[in-house]
């Protein structure tokens, strides 16, 4: 393939992008002010499909840092990973938003200076200090990638095509729908009831009253009769759509390529209701036992043709705007496709995952946090 050939001058042009001076200087608020040499390995919690071979063998022969990945569910299996061992058993981790803030206010990962990963400049500004990994101006990972959560569905077995997420709640496809084993799920049907139940006035899925909460809970209870399975890994849903057993659930972009590419009838949309999403972050460990590898591979994630490759790859949006011409020569018409340099419009329209909190953003102390959504969910399936 055109992106496999073409491997041998990216080592090139990416290492450049990794030189900097080999002394780990030290500044006066306490971030290093350059990379030394790497340390030859780093270990990574990633969601499947960030460590892929066509990216991951270019940085290992660049930088000698050779690259142990584990992939997670779950931003909660993400959290509880990076605390084993004391937290130094990762040295970095793809956070999503419903994760980055706990790992931070956790103590689970460390300020990083973005200066230190040349295509940081380039990021769209609305990913260059997010809240969900920027707190009091202090910089706590590298945005990496974002994307809507999805409906996909069998074109051949789902008829007509759904238009809208009650497809998942509906009776009509009973044992044969799956959806994401997380907590956050709940925020979906929140999403979902914002429009079928205008008056639980729902504006921000994240920030549920107790009433709101409870109704959102009481359709995903009602939805359980319905699931074929909850799904755990990409990898899960996959097998469940070849297989026949699920033919319509929440998804990713990711297993929409992969199904099609395997030759599953499926396509995916983003309903009438609208869709939550993740906006990803690589956070470095507290306890990295390897952070030049670690700062060396945000360098390389960030760079336009290691984004292009990862955002076709998984079906997502890179936050570098660079990599969109570069998407389009790997493979035409993707830029337009994942949205790439998209607009602030189009980002602000998806809700992206957060971490849930008692205080909601109008001061009132009087929504529900995750540890009432971890509860839920647990209760739910039993």
């Amino acid at each position: 393939m055109t992106r496999i050939r073409r491997v041998h001058v990216l080592v090139a042009v990416l290492a450049a992008a990794l030189c900097v001076p080999a002394a780990g200087v030290s500044s006066g608020n306490g971030l290093p002010t350059s990379v030394g040499p790497g340390e030859g390995q780093l270990n990574l919690i990633a969601w499947e499909g960030y460590t892929q071979p066509q990216w991951v063998k270019p940085f290992e022969k660049a930088t000698g840092c050779q690259v142990n990945a584990k992939y997670a569910g779950s931003s909660d299996e993400m959290v509880t990973l990076m605390r084993q061992g004391g937290g130094s058993q990762y040295d970095g981790v793809s956070a999503s938003g419903d994760a980055s803030l706990r790992l931070i206010y956790g103590h689970d990962v460390q300020p990083v200076n973005p200066n230190l990963i040349p295509d940081w400049k380039n990021f769209i500004p609305a990913l260059k200090s997010p809240p969900h990994n920027t707190v009091k101006g202090v910089h706590y990972g590298i945005s990496l990638q974002w994307g809507p959560n999805t409906l996909l569905y069998n074109t051949k077995l789902v008829k007509p095509a759904p238009t809208s997420w009650s497809v998942i709640y509906s009776p009509k496809y009973k044992g044969k729908i799956t959806v994401p084993d997380n907590p956050i799920q709940i925020a979906d049907a929140a999403l979902y009831l914002a429009k079928a139940q205008p008056s639980l006035k729902i504006t921000d899925p994240y920030e549920l009253t107790s009433t709101q909460f409870n109704a959102a809970v009481n359709l995903l209870k009602q939805q359980k009769p319905l699931i074929k399975k909850y799904w755990a890994l990409a990898s899960d849903e996959i097998d469940l759509f070849k297989n026949g057993d699920a033919v319509v659930g929440a998804s990713w972009p990711y297993q929409t390529n992969t199904l099609q590419a395997a030759k599953v009838p499926v396509k995916d949309l983003i309903p009438t209701e609208g869709a939550t999403g993740w906006a990803d972050t690589w956070m470095m460990s507290a306890h990295a036992k390897h952070p030049n590898c670690m700062y060396k591979w945000m360098a390389w994630v960030s760079t336009p043709k290691v984004q292009a490759e990862q955002a076709i790859y998984f079906g997502e949006t890179p936050a570098n705007p660079l990599a969109c011409p570069i998407m389009n020569k790997l493979s035409p018409g993707s830029a337009a496709q994942y949205h790439c340099g998209a607009s602030a419009s189009y980002f602000n329209s998806i809700k992206f995952w957060k971490t849930p909190i008692a205080t909601c953003d109008n001061g009132q102390n009087d929504c529900m946090d995750y540890t009432k959504w971890q509860q839920a969910w647990t209760q739910l399936k039993g």
